[in-house]
């Protein structure tokens, strides 16, 4: 992906124990980034959160919990997004996942693999 002032930022957040099958639904999610051409995808373990259920979900240790949250970032064009976004609807769906999709507008500065 190229410098682009219009590109979107889809934004996932999920349990850490939800799955497909028996795989992290993390790594279905980023495999299937990776496989049709998206710039890259980041996957951010949190420590502590809550969703629709007010459930807390936190890492102290006196309170561990097997289900922290996680956030997947993924920046590309709007197009790609877009239909990327479907395919996790369709996953949340698939797996019964509870879940939160964000869309927004982001500007890419840079994009550029390491030496």
């Amino acid at each position: 992906m190229e410098n682009n002032p219009n590109a979107k930022l889809l934004r996932i957040f999920i349990g850490e124990s939800d799955k497909v099958g028996k795989k992290p639904l993390y790594e279905v999610i980023v495999f299937e980034a990776k496989r049709l051409g998206l710039s890259g995808a980041t996957v951010t373990r949190g420590i502590m959160g809550f969703g629709p259920n007010s459930k807390v979900h936190t890492a102290k240790l006196f309170e561990i919990s097997s289900d922290l949250p996680l956030v997947i970032e993924i920046v590309d064009t709007e197009e790609k997004i877009k239909m990327f976004s479907q395919i996790v609807e369709d996953l949340f769906e698939k797996t019964k996942s509870g879940g939160l999709i964000t869309l927004e507008k982001a500007e890419v500065i840079r994009y550029k693999a390491g030496k």
